[in-house]
Formats: C-alpha cells, sequence, structure tokens
C-alpha cells in the first residue's frame, strides 16, 4: 500500500497532471463502487473516509487563525479590514436572500410535489431556534479562546483573530515575534495540506462510495425529479449568477474561473463540508487567481461560516414541495416570511455535513408544515442534496473573493 502511495505520489508531481481530474474519477469510481460493494467494504472505506475528513479539519483552524492574523496585519489597515469584512457580508447575505426566493419560487412553477405521498415518521431532530440567533451575537467573543478551537466555534475563532490581529498592528514592533510564529504555523498548515492533495482523490472515493451505500438508488430514484430540479437550480445559480458576478464585478472569465477553482468544488462535493474544503480553496484562489491572502484569510472562514446560499435554496426548495404535497397554501405573506427566516437560518447553519437539518426543522413550523411528517423523508436525501448545495456554497465564497480583489483593487503581493 505504501509502495502504491508513493508511486502515486510521483504520478502527481509529473508536469501537467491534473488534480481536478483525478477528483472527478474519484467521484465517478465511489458512485459506482459504492452501489454495487458489500457491507465490509462499506466497513473499511468508511475508516479511509474518516481518516481524510479528520485530516483535513485538523488544520482548519490554525491555517483560519494565523492566516486571518497575517491578513490583517499584510492589509496594515484596520479600516481595510473592516471594509473586507462589510463587503463580504453584504455580498453573503444579499446572495442568500435571492436564493431563498428563488428556491421558493422554482417548485411552484414546476408543480413539483403535487403526486407525491408523504408518511408520517417519528424522527426527532431539535430544531434551531432564532433565540439561537441572538446568543451567537451575544457569544461572538470567545471567553475563553481555547475552548473555542477545542469546540470547532468558526465565529469566535474568526472574532478572536480578527482582535488578536488588530492588536498586532496597534503595538506594531513588539508584536513581531508572535507574528513570525503565526507565519511559520501558516506555512506548516500549508505544507501539510499540500500533502494531503495527494491523496484527495481516494478520500473523496471513499467519502462518495460510503454515501452511495447508505442511501441506495432506491431513494435516488424515488426523489429523482426533485433531485434533478435541485441540482439544475443548484448550478444554474451558480454559473449564471456567480458566473455573471464575476465577470462584470470581478473582470474575470467566468470559464477560467471555474476551471481554477474546480478542485475545491469537487472536494466540497464529496466531502459535504465547506469548512473541511476551507484548505483546498485558499490554495486555488491564491495559486490559480491570484486572489491575496488579505481578502482570502477573512472571505472563505466567513463564507464557510455564513455563506449558504444553496442551502437556502434547498431549503426553500423543500419546504415548497412539501407544502405542495400536503395540500398546504403558501400565501405571499407566508413565502416572504419564510424567506427571511431562512436568511437568518442560513447565516446559523454550521459548514458541515447534515448541517442544513436543524434550520430545516425550525423553519417548517413557520410555513404550517407539520415537521414530524416530512422530517425523515428531508433527512433521507438530505445528503444527497447536501453534496451539491456544499459544493455551490465554496463556489460562491470563491465568486466573492474574486469580485472582491477587483472591486477593492487588492493586488496579490509577490514573496
Amino acid at each position: 500500500m505504501l509502495r502504491y502511495l508513493h508511486y502515486w505520489r510521483r504520478v502527481m508531481k509529473k508536469k501537467g497532471f491534473n488534480i481536478t481530474l483525478g477528483i472527478f474519477i474519484g467521484l465517478i469510481a465511489g458512485v459506482i463502487v459504492g452501489i454495487i460493494m458489500p457491507e465490509w467494504a462499506n466497513t473499511a472505506l468508511s475508516v479511509v473516509a474518516t481518516i481524510y475528513m479528520s485530516a483535513l479539519k485538523m488544520m482548519i483552524f490554525p491555517l483560519v487563525f494565523t492566516s486571518l492574523v497575517m491578513g490583517i496585519i499584510g492589509i496594515g489597515d484596520i479600516a481595510k479590514t473592516g471594509k473586507v469584512g462589510l463587503h463580504a457580508l453584504l455580498w453573503y447575505t444579499g446572495t442568500t436572500a435571492l436564493a431563498s426566493g428563488l428556491g421558493l419560487v422554482l417548485p411552484r412553477m414546476l408543480h413539483l410535489g403535487k403526486n407525491a405521498h408523504i408518511v408520517a415518521t417519528k424522527t426527532q431532530v431539535e430544531a434551531a431556534t432564532f433565540n439561537g440567533l441572538l446568543d451567537t451575537l451575544q457569544n461572538i467573543i470567545p471567553s475563553n479562546p481555547v475552548e473555542a478551537f477545542a469546540s470547532g466555534n468558526m465565529l469566535q475563532v474568526l472574532a478572536f483573530a480578527v482582535i488578536v490581529g488588530l492588536a498586532c498592528l496597534a503595538i506594531q514592533e513588539k508584536a513581531d515575534p508572535f507574528i513570525n510564529l503565526c507565519d511559520s504555523i501558516y506555512q506548516i498548515s500549508i505544507f501539510i495540506i499540500s500533502k494531503i492533495m495527494y491523496v484527495t482523490p481516494f478520500g473523496v472515493f471513499a467519502c462518495i462510495a460510503t454515501v452511495m451505500h447508505s442511501n441506495g438508488v432506491d431513494t435516488m430514484l424515488q426523489l429523482g425529479q426533485v433531485l434533478l430540479a435541485l441540482y439544475i437550480t443548484f448550478y444554474l445559480y451558480a454559473f449564471i449568477i456567480y458566473g455573471g458576478m464575476v465577470k462584470l464585478f470581478g473582470k474575470y472569465s467566468p470559464i477560467q474561473f471555474f476551471k481554477d477553482i474546480a478542485p475545491a468544488g469537487l472536494n466540497a462535493f464529496g466531502t459535504c463540508s465547506s469548512s473541511a474544503t476551507i484548505p483546498i480553496s485558499l490554495k486555488c484562489a491564491s495559486e490559480k487567481i491570484g486572489i491575496p491572502e488579505e481578502i482570502t484569510s477573512l472571505t472563505l472562514p466567513l463564507g464557510a461560516t455564513i455563506n449558504m446560499d444553496a442551502v437556502s435554496i434547498l431549503m426553500s426548495f423543500m419546504i415548497t414541495f412539501f407544502a405542495t404535497a400536503l395540500g398546504i397554501d403558501l400565501s405571499i405573506s407566508t413565502m416572504v416570511t419564510v424567506l427571511a427566516c431562512n436568511v437568518l437560518l442560513s447565516i446559523g447553519t454550521p459548514g458541515v455535513p447534515g448541517g442544513a437539518i436543524a434550520a430545516f426543522a425550525a423553519l417548517c413550523p413557520i410555513a404550517g408544515i407539520p415537521t414530524n411528517q416530512i422530517l425523515g423523508v428531508y433527512i433521507s436525501i438530505n445528503t444527497l442534496c447536501d453534496m451539491g448545495a456544499t459544493c455551490v456554497n465554496v463556489i460562491g465564497d470563491l465568486a466573492c473573493s474574486t469580485v472582491l480583489k477587483q472591486t477593492l483593487h487588492f493586488e496579490k503581493k509577490s514573496k
């Protein structure tokens, strides 16, 4: 096995090898193998998938913290840091509202759910609440930074990194030893991630194979019409909205953009985790598009936390589908309420596999949909939808970074 991995590493280093092609092959192979493989193979690949995901997640917080601190120091101006953050927040909120509206309208136009029969289930999921959003704002400053890192609270880690970065700007040369330490940790993180990239095709293969084995072909066929409509919506949204904004505001070729970010998009599709894809997104943004770290160190981690455009499409889409299936009429006022609540809930949805389930459980009562009757069906297809949704969310993060590079007139510094 080790001999084979060494051989694969040599192949990866050859000039012209396309990592995107490797990941794509891993995706296709995972779908095929996942359908036909026996249970013992699923157990083995589950171990591989867990190791791969853990290897990516291992570097997320050291990379996010140090890259954001170094990014703020690189900007060298507190006002500029606030400008990047404000523009990113406006971008993410605006596109999420647009996505939510699209998800509410499209299923009604296609009359999806008319002939569906929903059977009640006893599935119980703790719903997200709007008190939780207020708590998030109140607790955004970590009382214990170590706990924030240990518990994986991305917003608190981002807040702590911003505070530390601004403090470093304030005390200037006195912060040099700490800045050097952060730079060393950042370089170590990048080095480790570059090595993980060698096995990404295998990791994506294992993740997809286990997903397919768990859900099976029957689940895909039963809700094939809805899934097809969702995926078409996801990627039309990505190509038209993101591609158009990259062209108009980012002054960057949409075709080249999608080609450059393909490794991040495919990894997000395979892992169902925008957080786990941050290291690969940073690599694509820096090396392919040339976006400076002063932008990506803030926009990409922030996007993985609050940019949930495709999740908004997914939740709005499924709300409309289930309402139609159950004969519930959604009035205009109800749809507006659902849209507003969807935007707020999407901001609080964690960028991890299954993160939309709790938010969706909170959205159902707002639309008058009995949660216990539909949640089992939603959970059964959540992972299949989550793959496409996560991919589009990551594309949105990178599109935002590309646009801000042009509109804020940042240039990548040569090393």
